[in-house]
């Protein structure tokens, strides 16, 4: 019989839901178990954590997603591949030995951990010997912000973590890895897929990309004929059933909601999609238009035919930074005459801001239900309208100036226009702005590690 390997997706972000590891095992037979939970914010989020607390740093929530499988790994042999560790993966892996201490199976467990994608404490070393870290929008170097940067990591690939498989790891866990390889590693560890072998390895990173938004590919956010979609409060996660010459179905567990379907499947593959002839990844270049999807049954989508080429020398690295400060704050105003009402609650703010003197570097109105979404509305129906939510922000590098803005909006209540309605939770909160800064370094400098602890 021809060996298959089913991947199952448990987790699209940091904050899916928490059902749905549990579900995945125990709704029919997998074989590993991936749960993504990084997204570039998330690297900052997590740095500031561990700053406070140096045994912080990673997805808390995966050590409640691995009690609910703890079972399922030890006992039935399913393998947890996560990016989970975030910027401390040795400290997420202590959590999930004590875990499995207090459960009792210490004895059984055994969890690699990948390190080395952290480059914060290496920027100045990297930057002195000639890697400016530009930023792949500006072209700036990174040497510009540098006294401002929280966290960068590099994306790295799928090699370490089929290391860790390769030593007997039943958990793997972390930093941050490339959403793709948590799925594309267990396939090229169990079919033995060589580093040059280009189009098996596209496979897995489809693969992957198909599965690394949870049920985004099984009916949730799926815009086609989403009134039809079935039992969204039961909806099934997607689950990858691949074969050795890189083929692979897309499917979810019987009796579970959601839809799995060639749209659906097709959505998700155009997801953060630019330039489709060249998907980037550390371990293979794929081609998307070399894609192929067809109905293999209910629920079930064939995904075949793709193409890779080798891969760059390059890894990208996230990067975020401190930026200043912003603060959002919200007032509804109700009809009659709903938008003007909004119109003339902003230019009173807008006016209050300018006599106090305020300095700031940008400040954006929007008027939800009217022009937020897709911008303004052509004629006169906003006039008409029957609640117009007025929303304005502002930025700034001084945070004194953003308190100052938390104060003025809540008096527009009972000393600005008429009709205000759902204002409540106090002030706006005054946050820092992380920013987002793109860059690439060359490969080798930068080496994974892996460690298998029990």
């Amino acid at each position: 019989m021809t060996k298959k390997i089913r991947v199952a997706s448990g987790q699209g972000f940091w904050g899916d839901w928490l059902e749905a590891p549990r579900r995945q095992v125990e709704g029919g037979p997998v074989d590993y178990l991936m749960l993504d939970y990084l997204a570039e914010v998330t690297m900052s989020i997590l740095q500031k954590q561990k700053e406070r607390d140096p045994n912080m740093g990673y997805a808390r929530d995966f050590i409640g997603a691995m009690e609910s499988v703890m079972t399922a790994v030890t006992e039935r042999g399913v393998k947890v591949i996560a990016n989970a560790g975030g910027v401390n993966p040795p400290a997420c892996a202590d959590a999930i030995l004590a875990l499995a201490d207090k459960l009792g199976v210490r004895g059984k467990l055994k969890v690699g951990v990948v390190t080395g994608d952290d480059l914060l404490p290496r920027l100045d070393e990297l930057i002195a010997s000639g890697h400016a870290l530009s930023n792949m929008d500006t072209g700036e170097p990174l040497s510009t912000v540098r006294d401002r940067v929280l966290s960068a990591n590099a994306y790295i690939g799928s090699t370490p973590i089929v290391q860790a498989l390769s030593q007997g790891a039943q958990v793997v866990i972390t930093g941050r890895s490339t959403d793709t390889a948590l799925t594309m590693a267990p396939l090229r560890y169990e079919f033995g897929w060589k580093a040059d072998d280009w189009n098996r390895l596209a496979a897995g990173i489809i693969a992957g990309h198909i599965l690394e938004c949870g049920a985004q590919s099984s009916g949730g956010n799926c815009l086609y004929d989403w009134q039809n979609i079935p039992d969204l409060a039961d909806v099934g996660y997607p689950i990858a059933e691949a074969s050795e010459d890189g083929t692979f179905v897309i499917y979810k567990h019987p009796n579970t909601g959601g839809r799995i379907n060639v749209p659906s499947v097709t959505e998700q593959l155009v997801y953060e999609m630019g330039d489709p002839h060249t998907y980037i990844t550390p371990d293979v270049v794929a081609d998307f238009t070399s894609i192929r999807v067809s109905t293999d049954g209910e629920n079930r989508v064939k995904v075949h035919g793709i193409v890779g080429r080798e891969a760059t020398d390059k890894l990208k690295v996230s990067i975020a930074y401190r930026s200043g400060f912003k603060a959002v704050g919200t007032l509804v105003y109700s009809w009659p005459d709903a938008m003007p009402k909004a119109e003339l609650a902003d230019r009173v703010l807008r006016e209050r801001l300018e006599r106090l003197g305020l300095k700031f570097d940008h400040i954006l109105t929007e008027f939800v239900g009217v022009n937020s979404t897709h911008g303004p509305l052509a004629g006169s129906p906003a006039r008409d309208i029957p609640e117009v939510q007025f929303r304005i922000g502002v930025r700034s590098n001084s945070r004194t100036d953003v308190e100052r803005f938390t104060r003025e909006l809540a008096p527009l209540v009972l000393n600005g226009p008429p009709s205000v309605t759902g204002f409540a939770g106090g002030r706006p909160k005054v946050e820092e702005i992380v920013a987002y800064w793109p860059a690439l370094v060359d490969k080798t400098v930068v080496t994974p590690q892996v460690e298998v602890r029990s």
